[in-house]
């Protein structure tokens, strides 16, 4: 800050000095709110909060180093004392503001993104000039004024981030520090309760543009209908920014990569440049399109911009932070706040970065929703029951309504699934075959002890070499996969006797290869292992049968992954490999990325007999079966036809799932998979975000993803901090 007597900082706050406080002493700054802040030559000013009283702080912050303490009532220390603390801090930072005349003041304010996007601009404006910005999310009546004391008379551009809980606060902001370029960049549902709807909530935010000078910039978010409209409450020029061709400042050709980060091309009036984000989810395009309009407002070349955001990582804590364990297990750790708007990007991103994987979230109910609290909490359940999780865990108080929309979405999607599976379907006539008399392969109806697609065959077969009878590899004829394409020749799970000749590896493919290509295979050895469907033929998740007579895998086989990475798990210490499957045994390499089958944990016995892998090579082939093993595999989940449909039941906590006489991994089909032949995603509520943690980390198996995110007042960061191997605050 710029060095202040305590005579002048009692002139300023119309404040009167106190228990021998020298008028001569300067202070140099910073200027605190927490007395374990305070460094030499501080000013500690005492705020009465709601659990705490600065004022008792007082004389332990001189002893730290203070020169004196800004209070609202006498104190055991050197002081200034003044009427409100609070409202003196503020016209202390309004005078220090009036001091520096060639600051640029820029001011973000949105109901959500406001701190991501104040990182990006401050990084833009730090490459031309000093720059002040707000740490974390100094946003309110006593982080704004707090940020404004930092700046000196070196700083070129103060970023500042202003929040509003109510009509009027952003106006109160401005004040401090009068902006000459706003920035706004959605109006959605944070606070609804407090404002009742999101046409008061557009008008708080607008405040922001109402207070720039003739001179100023508003930059308005062009995709964003309220935010559009707020062009005609500014008497300053107006900048768009957004995805559409009516934006000034806009993104092109965007692409979001597997682990969920965007780029595109950057287009401006005066040219383009190509931005590839670090940042996690699509919904950073947008905060980076309002950094870049700002950018671009204050004169930087828009390769200049590019390669500012093209550099950015995350600044603020909980906002994002992806962070991969030494086990491929990946935990984005998004809980410094939520809203219904910030819930929907944090799962889009997430069915992204976890796409093929097993997929866990662990959330809370909103809150500060008002009367619409219960409606938008029991949409935020149908959103994560219906995300094709794993599982599923809702911490803390008020969660009923989460838990009904969880369980709902969860039934409706495994139900949907469900019908799906039995519907009427038909196998194309597969081209003539060597079969023992030459002739073409029957796919007509079989009478009783039947199997296989038209009998033995002498000649090289789908399965492989030598006949192939009532055994591994039989199939039901007259039927195809539900919900893939057809592949001439292409069997699905049917009931198998249990005795018939063993498949010698390799063998072709079930039916002619497209295109004329062969598909590896496991036979070629573990390391090609069994792959899940292509999601282009169905959910990645990739188990279907076996039928009725044969039941549901047994306890603790889990879904394959689908492409993700570190898919084999075990088997674990006194578990037994199952016969054919290749595993990460000693001198066996583990299988490449992707290869996502994963044998089954400590005390699991194999599936029945009747199930069958895919290839996932895009083409939705089935690969031939590893050497005397059981066919394992399949397309997406859901009951086999025949099979009851199941329902969405919460169990105990502290059950992994798949534990025996808990219900199986997976969830609904949805996006990214992870789900374990249709069961429902388990659902489970739990206290506080130290219970989620313990809940959560026997679930967890190599190459899971798992998304944290919740209201601030949940603490959830300390759940995900937990499961990063930290210990609980």
């Amino acid at each position: 800050m710029i060095p202040l007597p305590l005579a002048r900082i009692a002139e300023i706050t119309s404040g009167a000095l106190s228990g021998m406080a020298d008028p001569r002493a300067v202070v140099r700054g910073p200027v605190v709110i927490d007395s374990r802040a305070v460094e030499p030559g501080s000013l500690f000013v005492a705020i009465k909060g709601a659990r705490v009283d600065g004022h008792d702080y007082a004389a332990q912050a001189v002893r730290a180093g203070a020169v004196a303490v800004l209070a609202g009532r006498p104190v055991d220390a050197p002081a200034v004392i003044v009427p409100d603390a609070a409202a003196a801090l503020a016209e202390l930072a309004a005078a220090q503001v009036r001091t520096l005349p060639k600051v640029t003041v820029i001011g973000v304010t949105g109901s959500a993104g406001k701190t991501s996007t104040k990182d990006l601009l401050a990084k833009i404006t730090a490459r031309i000039g000093a720059t002040i910005a707000p740490v974390g999310s100094f946003n309110n009546e006593l982080g704004h004024p707090l940020t404004v004391l930092r700046a000196d008379l070196e700083t070129r551009f103060m970023v500042l981030e202003l929040a509003a809980r109510n009509i009027g606060h952003i106006k109160d902001l401005t004040r401090i520090a009068p902006p000459q370029i706003g920035v706004v960049l959605n109006v959605g549902t944070a606070h609804l309760g407090v404002f009742g709807g999101k046409e008061a909530i557009a008008k708080a935010k607008g405040e922001l543009v109402e207070s720039l000078p003739r001179t100023g910039v508003a930059v308005l978010n062009a995709d964003d209908p309220l935010v559009r409209g707020m062009a005609s409450r500014t008497e300053a020029r107006v900048t768009y920014f957004g995805c559409g061709e009516s934006a000034a400042i806009r993104a092109e050709g965007i692409v979001i990569d597997s682990r969920g980060r965007a780029s595109f091309t950057l287009r401006t009036p005066s040219g383009a440049a190509h931005v590839s984000l670090k940042l996690y989810g699509a919904h950073a395009v947008s905060n980076a399109l309002a950094a870049a309009a700002a950018g671009y407002e204050l004169g930087l070349p828009v390769a200049t911009i590019a390669e500012e955001l093209s550099e950015a990582t995350p600044r603020s804590r909980w906002r994002m932070e992806v962070t991969d364990r030494a086990d491929g297990v990946t935990v984005v750790n998004d809980a410094y706040n939520a809203n219904p708007d910030s819930m929907k990007a944090a799962f889009e991103a997430f069915a992204t970065l976890g796409k093929g994987r097993r997929r866990f979230a662990v959330i809370a109910a909103l809150r500060e929703l008002g009367e619409e609290g219960p409606a938008l909490n029991a949409e935020l359940g149908r959103l994560a029951g219906g995300a094709g999780l794993a599982g599923l865990i809702v911490a803390g108080p008020e969660a009923g309504p989460v838990l009904d929309g969880a369980h709902e979405a969860a039934q409706t999607a495994a139900l949907e699934l469900a019908a799906r599976m039995t519907a009427p379907a038909t196998l194309p006539q597969p081209g003539p075959g060597p079969g023992p008399t030459g002739g073409p392969v029957d796919v007509g109806p079989m009478g009783p002890g039947q199997t296989g697609i038209g009998g033995p065959q002498a000649g090289p077969g789908p399965t492989g070499q030598g006949p192939m009878g009532a055994g591994p590899g039989g199939a039901v004829p007259g039927a195809v996969a539900p919900g893939r394409p057809s592949v001439p020749g292409a069997g699905i799970p049917g009931p198998q006797a249990p005795a018939g000749p063993a498949q010698t590896p390799p063998g072709p493919p079930h039916g002619p290869a497209p295109r004329g290509r062969q598909p590896d295979g496991p036979g070629q050895g573990p390391a090609h292992s069994w792959n899940g469907p292509d999601a282009e033929h169905g959910a990645p998740q990739g188990w279907y049968g076996p039928d009725a007579e044969h039941g549901a895998p047994r306890t603790g086989w889990q879904t394959p992954d689908a492409g993700g990475p570190r898919s084999w798990y075990g088997p674990e210490a006194g578990g037994a490999q199952p016969q054919g499957l290749p595993g990460p045994d000693a001198g066996v390499h583990q299988p490449v990325p992707g290869s996502g089958w994963q044998v089954p944990d400590e005390g699991a016995v194999p599936p029945g007999q009747g199930w069958h892998g895919q290839e996932d090579d895009g083409q939705g082939r089935q690969s031939p079966p590893a050497a005397g093993g059981p066919l394992i595999g399949g397309a997406p989940g859901g009951p086999p036809p025949g099979m009851p449909p199941v329902t969405s039941p919460v169990t105990p906590p502290g059950m992994p799932p798949g534990a025996p006489g808990g219900p199986p991994v997976g969830g609904p089909v949805g996006p990214g998979g992870g789900a374990h032949y249709g069961q429902p995603t388990r659902i489970v509520h739990v206290p506080d975000a130290e219970a989620a943690a313990a809940e959560l980390g026997p679930w967890l198996r190599p190459g899971d993803a798992v998304l944290i995110k919740g209201p601030r007042a949940m603490g959830l960061e300390r759940t995900a901090e937990i499961i990063l191997g930290g210990s609980p605050q």
